[in-house]
């Protein structure tokens, strides 16, 4: 700051220069203030780590593996539901391997009949198919079924973390840690499932291009679980709106929890053409569905012209 008599002895033509420049250093410092906060967390609670529009995004081409757009996708996150892909993938390889089959009768334990919501609300005097708690799995994201599947196939839940993190660094998983079978906040003391959106379409990859099957749960809006059972019934809607509102978009899943905000990994396929989108950690769901929908659209403009895939579910 000049002193007052220097400013006094200025003519008023120095004292308009002067001004000017005040001014355009008060704007940049404004503008760098702004840029700052838009790179921080949303200060919306505690331990809240999501941000606008998100923290990291990942899109690629489904059949090469090609990045086509990334954005902070080596951040590392919480990935909330969306951890049940790996669920899923464990099952269905060992549906392949013929060490399982969709018809098994999965019991359901105390423990799982505890699991908070989202849920399919089941009782330990229930028995269900593989098949039926895959659907519950997937399109009402019941925390209960991938806790009793969990227990199905590694004998505890700790079991089958074992088999989830075996398989996330078989992947290349590098940056994941699973902590949970279900995605849910961890307890006090507890650590977060971690990920990444690059790591994430390394699963979604591997689910579409081996097991396109996975396609026919994950399109699915909505089913009914526990039919004809009265109050007991739930009618399962898929927390994926972009299915049926998107072109060519089937699948895969979605994931919240408080501290990470909003998250949703996305495919669709256009004339033999498939890509995947991660969008990881967003404020609100509208800024993820808008973002992941626009991302779909930015991973189609960027796929080579004349190239096709065939990643298409077995019926």
């Amino acid at each position: 700051m000049l002193p007052l008599n220097v400013v006094l002895q200025m003519s008023n033509k120095q004292v308009s220069s002067l001004f000017l420049v005040l001014l355009l250093v008060a704007g940049a410092s404004a503008s760098q203030a702004a840029t700052r906060k838009a790179t921080q967390p949303r200060a919306t609670g505690r331990g809240v780590i999501s941000r606008d529009p998100y923290l990291g995004a990942i899109v690629v081409d489904a059949g090469t593996g090609k990045v086509l757009f990334e954005d902070q996708a080596d951040a590392k996150g919480y990935p909330a539901s969306i951890l049940k892909l790996m669920d899923l993938l464990i099952i269905l390889e060992k549906v392949d391997q013929k060490q399982l089959s969709l018809r098994d009768p999965v019991p359901v334990s105390v423990k799982a009949s505890q699991a908070s919501p989202s849920k399919v609300w089941l009782d330990p005097r229930e028995t269900f198919t593989i098949e039926e708690m895959l659907y519950a799995l997937v399109v009402q994201s019941a925390n209960d079924a991938a806790v009793a599947l969990a227990e199905k196939l590694g004998g505890t839940t700790d079991g089958f973390l074992e088999l989830m993190n075996k398989r996330a660094r078989e992947l290349g998983m590098t940056s994941t840690v699973f902590h949970s079978v279900n995605g849910l906040p961890p307890a006090r003391g507890q650590p977060h499932d971690l990920t990444t959106a690059r790591d994430l379409v390394l699963l979604c990859r591997e689910l579409i291009l081996k097991h396109p099957e996975v396609l026919r749960y994950t399109s699915t809006r909505e089913r009914t679980f526990r039919p004809n059972a009265g109050k007991k019934t739930v009618i399962m809607r898929t927390h994926n709106h972009l299915l049926g509102h998107l072109e060519g978009c089937d699948g895969l899943k979605t994931g919240y929890i408080d501290q990470s905000g909003y998250s949703i990994a996305v495919t669709a396929s256009r004339s033999g053409r498939r890509v995947i989108v991660i969008v990881l950690d967003s404020v609100d769901s509208h800024t993820r569905d808008a973002k992941a929908a626009e991302l779909v659209a930015k991973g189609f403009a960027a796929l080579p012209a004349g190239r096709f895939t065939t990643t298409e579910p077995r019926r």
